[in-house]
């Protein structure tokens, strides 16, 4: 069609024709294209508004805060530094030395534990600025349990993707039965864990050894996923006492340690998930055709198949860290003093006698989003990818 008899078809339209049909194959007509665009700013308006009404709050006082509420800096209050001032002015550990000094012995200390079985190094025990440790604990224990639960997530799935499991439903109700017996030994009995666990272990060998042919149902990876994934439909308050007990039994209650195993252990089954999809998206001649090359198993899964679910590895890599990072039940119940995070340092500022202290919550609220949004920068071309990737099939 020639420029003039397109500009003539144009002109016979109706300007409800104009309005309501696209120009052109691929273009949005005026009125989709005014609706759409007013659905996403007024979403961007939903979402961003809380951010920025948190920011804002983090600059007043106490008088800003009750007789508002006030939305413009310079115009309906006078910005302040107090809320800042309470976390690191007060404090007499939170000036520039006393940070420098505890980065230091921080990795002194962290030197003195990996060397321990071989070297004797005391840990240093400093005075710690109450925000810098709760930050450096909430980046230690979120950036260390999001990796060991992809790392272990992302294995377990390609496993579930690529190999087919047959487990004995007998076997596996042989197992539950010897760890509820471990547990009543250890509870009631006053068994060291290590013995009960090490017997339990030795008779479920056995048993599956010599029990194990003549149990005749069996489980699929079907079933093994929709187990793990089950996992996290339990709610976390319903577990937390009895591992609470746990790590009160072993001596890692307030310890970094604890809360790394707890947060790995609950978010594994999302990676198990999430990473299932996007292994299962991928052809498997790839795979086939590496090993015909004479690659392993393992270097096919690092060198082939990482490499191109790299787009969902970080998306599921930053969904993992958001919920290490926001974790609150199991925070509070196996933390008290050394290992508090962020979350546990914002709800403080809710339980004082003097009331809620919004205008310092959010002070804390800045500090404990900035990591999440500086790792979301860093992986936000993988993020779009990664979201689709594992829906498209086939």
């Amino acid at each position: 069609m020639s420029d003039q008899s397109f500009k003539l078809v144009e002109a016979n339209k109706s300007l409800m024709e104009r309005l309501f049909e696209p120009p052109a194959v691929g273009k949005m007509s005026p009125v989709a294209k005014v609706v759409a665009y007013s659905l996403l700013a007024f979403w961007s308006l939903f979402v961003i508004f809380p951010i920025y009404w948190v920011i804002i709050t983090a600059f007043k006082d106490a008088g800003a805060v009750n007789q508002g509420p006030f939305y413009i800096p310079f115009v309906d209050f006078q910005p302040t530094l107090d809320a800042w001032r309470v976390h690191f002015s007060v404090d007499p550990y939170c000036d520039l030395y006393s940070l420098g000094r505890q980065l230091v012995l921080l990795v002194h200390n962290t030197l003195a534990f990996i060397v321990s079985p071989v070297v004797t190094i005391t840990p240093m025990e400093p005075q710690i600025c109450k925000v810098y440790q709760a930050f450096t604990n909430s980046l230690v224990i979120g950036l260390a349990a999001t990796a060991l639960c992809v790392s272990v997530g992302s294995l377990a799935a390609y496993a579930l993707v690529r190999f087919e499991y047959k487990p004995k439903f007998g076997n596996a109700v042989v197992f539950v039965l010897l760890a509820l017996a471990m547990i009543l030994a250890t509870s009631y009995m006053g068994i060291p864990w290590y013995v009960s666990a090490a017997a339990a272990l030795a008779l479920f060998f056995l048993l599956a050894r010599s029990l194990g042919k003549r149990f005749k149902a069996s489980l699929g990876n079907g079933d093994i996923l929709f187990w793990i994934i089950s996992q996290r439909i339990l709610p976390p308050i319903v577990v937390i006492i009895p591992i609470y007990m746990m790590f009160q039994a072993v001596g890692l209650l307030d310890t970094h340690l604890a809360l790394i195993i707890v947060y790995a252990v609950g978010n594994l089954p999302i990676v198990v998930w999430l990473m299932h999809d996007f292994f299962a998206s991928l052809p498997v001649e790839l795979e086939e055709s590496a090993q015909l090359d004479g690659s392993s198993r393992f270097g096919i899964f690092w060198e082939i198949v990482l490499p191109l679910t790299r787009p969902g590895l970080a998306a599921t890599t930053l969904l993992t860290l958001i919920l290490n990072w926001n974790e609150y039940i199991f925070a509070v119940f196996l933390s008290t003093a050394k290992a508090q995070t962020m979350p546990i340092m914002v709800a403080a500022k809710n339980a004082g006698e003097k009331g809620i202290l919004w205008w310092e919550m959010c002070a804390i609220i800045v500090i404990m989003i900035i990591p999440v949004i500086l790792m979301a920068i860093i992986l936000q071309r993988y993020i779009a990818k990664g979201v689709l990737l594992g829906a498209v099939k086939g």
